[in-house]
């Protein structure tokens, strides 16, 4: 026997300035009110542009009760008129309508009042709070990995971040495509093979070899780039890079990774790494390191005749500098 459809709750309060997120709950919304009523149809307004006319027209009661979803996008800057009409309707809502209203948060008070409204009316509450810290980016990426099947560990969550950057959407494509190129298995190799026409990532690739001492990886994978034909600026602003943060995390000591990431403004899974990295610099290698990486940035702006011959030379002198005492 089916199970009847559950019937989704009348009013539905987005809260948060995540976009992502809340273009997932409107989803969810829909999808729900649907499973109800597979006729379902959706509006979506923004407020700014709804009067209290249009909106009593809007959550009315359809003659045949058809369901229908009703977005309120931008609850956040509603007039005093229309968030009273809005304030005054989900108190009494109608039973074959759902009412979603979007709200970054913040705003002036007549939308502030909304949010309270929607809470005395018990209203469902979906948080959808910006994504800025480096752990939760991290979970958000591990849970995507997880929603769409596959399995990870950090050190691969903290790699796609790398590879990826910050975006949201693009790490939850590049997470979904992952999961489904490796039958689920998540690993750093998987990640560093999928994203491997990527410049960025490619260049970080031979950094991160390099500045750990492994000069025959270093050279293969700066080959390889060669290869795909990644910008030399690029490698050499991603040895630089590289340089520059075992440096500045070697300077500050031993101390714990979330006092230091406070400290000099990166995120904590990178400073655990360059951390790790720094394990057989010394204060005059760095010194020389850094002027390795200052002359191939010259190099291969113009300077030097052979772009490619630089960056080798840069890569065997990086491992010079980190054996220097």
């Amino acid at each position: 026997m089916k199970a009847p459809a559950v019937t989704p709750p009348a009013l539905q309060l987005v809260l948060g300035e995540e976009e992502l997120l809340v273009e997932r709950a409107v989803q969810a919304a829909v999808e729900a009110s649907r499973l109800a009523d597979p006729t379902a149809e959706t509006t979506r307004v923004k407020v700014t542009d709804l009067t209290a006319p249009e909106l009593a027209e809007l959550v009315s009661p359809s003659l045949f009760a058809e369901r229908r979803v009703i977005v309120l996008e931008g609850a956040q800057e509603a007039g005093k008129d229309i968030a009273v009409s809005i304030a005054a309707y989900v108190k009494e809502p109608a039973d074959s309508v759902q009412l979603v209203v979007l709200h970054n948060g913040g705003g002036r008070k007549p939308g502030k009042d909304l949010v309270t409204a929607m809470r005395s009316a018990d209203a469902q509450v979906v948080e959808c709070p910006k994504i800025t810290k480096p752990g939760d980016r991290e979970s958000f990426v591990r849970n995507e990995i997880r929603r769409a099947g596959g399995k990870t560990d950090l050190e691969a969550v903290r790699e796609l971040i790398e590879s990826v950057g910050s975006d949201l959407r693009e790490l939850a494509a590049a997470a979904a495509q992952l999961v489904a190129d490796t039958n689920g298995q998540v690993t750093v190799e998987a990640i560093r093979r999928y994203h491997r026409g990527r410049a960025d990532v490619t260049g970080f690739a031979v950094a991160e070899k390099a500045v750990t001492g492994d000069v025959t990886g270093a050279l293969e994978m700066l080959r390889w780039a060669m290869q795909l034909g990644v910008p030399h600026v690029l490698v050499a602003d991603a040895l630089a890079d590289a340089v520059r943060t075992v440096a500045k995390v070697a300077g500050a000591g031993r101390a714990d990774p979330f006092r230091l990431s406070s400290e000099l403004g990166m995120p904590a899974w990178k400073v655990r790494k360059a951390l790790a990295q720094s394990r057989g610099w010394h204060p005059a290698g760095l010194v020389m390191a850094m002027r390795v990486v200052a002359d191939v940035n010259a190099d291969v702006k113009g300077v030097a005749a052979d772009a490619g011959y630089a960056l080798e030379r840069a890569v065997l002198k990086l491992a010079e500098a980190r054996r220097r005492t």
